[in-house]
């Protein structure tokens, strides 16, 4: 990873390893995969489009993010 991490960036940058897919669909095929980064920060891409761009968060986004989906507030999305 000598590459400059940024929100956007292609996911094939943060390399092949150490992608994770804790959240997938039971058809198979459409998940979220997610890559926790050296410094603490997470990094998201979707698992059909492996080069796409990466979604990368704070640790801190993160932790808001997750308490709020366990809170309910993102349910309006479903």
């Amino acid at each position: 990873m000598h590459h400059h991490i940024h929100n956007g960036m292609p996911s094939r940058d943060l390399g092949t390893r150490g992608w994770y897919k804790p959240w997938s669909d039971d058809a198979g095929g459409a998940c979220v995969e997610a890559m926790k980064l050296g410094d603490g920060r997470v990094a998201l891409r979707q698992s059909t489009d492996p080069d796409g761009p990466a979604l990368v968060f704070t640790p801190r986004e993160m932790t808001s993010f997750l308490a709020g989906v366990k809170a309910g507030t993102a349910d309006f999305l479903l």
